[in-house]
């Protein structure tokens, strides 16, 4: 067998820019190198100085898909830092606002990204040439996700309506009631997605991952809860770097995430899946029995299925919130006298999994530290070890085909990559074993 290299220059339906190197030596896997190669983006750096005041709208420019997982981290952590604990129709309010982020960020992944993996075909253009209605389906479904994250967030990109301790402006009883026919589209929409990917062929695939995500008491995980995992892990979110660190890898500009002595982990969909079903909503429960995905899910291509059980959950969590709302007296809780200095961490959400972020706060409320743990920088190590397991079961076929699959396997988790740091440069080398 003679060295060979595949490069495939760009690849769509995955957000950001990065490369695959897989290095092969006979019949041994001796590589698998997920690098990101867009340049660093400094928003930690961009928020050193800054008022605790600005965080929510700086960090919100990091993701164009889940700006809301970046405004509710930074608004946590900051409140947290402050002392201040925000409750009542302002926390609901909030996790409607969130309930909008995963609407739309997972029906854009399942329909326009992942979809055409399952379906045969190169991109959703093509796809919805030959299935219009499922298309539309899902374009209207995410237009219901981005019209909720407008009415709170006052836009659906980037939104400017959010601020510590609540609102600029909440709306009123009527405003939100006048969306609820929307909404109850929306969940019979849903409700048509889980039925429609829960017939896909999929890969016959299990993997041991080590689940690690939000628990609540008493909700599935949005924007508060402890860290747990499969393997035993429960702490506080103010301990998560007690047991999780970030390292840097020569092959890629993000920092990779893992246990502390190392072991990768997984995060997102599939991690609060497993992790929360006892906290699932009454109609997503009774879909996710009728796909037959009760239990935890270790096939990632399996993860379509369990993200449409969550845009069904949020949508019936969104109905839920805004028939008990009232409105608040005020829009916001205005920040306690600043402290000479202190610090807060929080963790929320993220439609792709838990988003950390940390605070140092100096005098006058300057920002002295900022410390941001994207959700797709905890999951590279996992799918790192994903395309290995699938190249060592693959090894006989020729490297296109290989190519083709082990993007697949990388599209699975949904991967933000500029959040992390388009994707997908695939380098295959081959050589003779020993």
């Amino acid at each position: 067998m003679t060295d060979r290299t595949i490069a495939v220059d760009y690849v769509a339906r995955v957000e950001g820019e990065g490369a695959l190197a897989v290095r092969i030596s006979g019949r041994a896997v001796e590589a698998v190198e997920l690098n990101i190669f867009e340049p660093p983006r400094f928003f930690e750096a961009f928020l050193r100085g800054r008022d605790f005041a600005e965080a929510p709208d700086i960090t919100a420019r990091i993701c164009g898909i889940c700006p809301v997982a970046y405004q509710m981290s930074a608004c946590h952590a900051l409140e947290r830092a402050l002392g201040m604990r925000v409750d009542g129709p302002i926390r609901d309010l909030r996790r409607l606002l969130y309930c909008g982020e995963w609407i739309e960020s997972h029906v854009l992944h399942i329909y326009l990204l992942h979809a055409p993996d399952f379906l045969g075909y190169p991109d959703a253009l093509r796809l919805a040439r030959d299935h219009p209605e499922a298309v539309k389906r899902g374009l209207r479904l995410k237009q219901v996700g981005n019209r909720l994250m407008e009415l709170l967030g006052g836009r659906a990109i980037h939104p400017i309506n959010v601020r510590i301790g609540g609102f600029y402006r909440v709306p009123s009883r009527e405003e939100l009631f006048a969306f609820r026919p929307q909404l109850e589209e929306a969940l019979a929409l849903a409700e048509a997605t889980v039925r429609w990917v829960a017939d896909f062929p999929f890969p016959d695939d299990e993997e041991e991952y080590d689940f690690v995500s939000l628990r609540h008491p008493d909700e599935y995980p949005m924007n508060e809860g402890e860290v747990v995992s499969s393997s035993g892990v429960r702490l506080p979110v103010d301990r998560y770097e007690e047991v999780f660190e970030e390292r840097q890898v020569p092959y890629s500009t993000a920092l990779h995430s893992v246990r502390r002595g190392g072991g990768a982990y997984l995060v997102g969909p599939l991690a609060r899946f497993a992790l929360n079903q006892d906290r699932l909503s009454p109609r997503a429960r009774v879909l996710a029995r009728e796909a037959g995905v009760l239990g935890p899910v270790r096939n990632p291509y399996r993860s379509i299925v369990v993200r449409a059980i969550e845009v069904v959950l949020a949508v019936e969590e969104a109905l839920r919130l805004i028939d008990g709302y009232r409105p608040p007296d005020r829009p916001f809780a205005p920040p306690p006298p600043l402290p000479a200095s202190a610090a807060g961490a929080a963790i929320t959400e993220a439609p792709r999994g838990m988003l950390y972020h940390r605070y140092r706060l100096g005098a006058g409320g300057r920002i002295d530290e900022a410390k941001i743990v994207a959700p797709t920088s905890q999951n590279q190590g996992r799918i790192e070890e994903d395309v290995r397991h699938l190249v060592e079961r693959s090894l006989d076929l020729d490297d296109a085909a290989l190519g083709d699959r082990c993007e697949k396997a990388i599209r699975n988790h949904d991967p933000c990559i500029s959040c992390a740091t388009h994707f997908l440069r695939l380098d295959v080398s081959r050589r003779p074993g020993p």
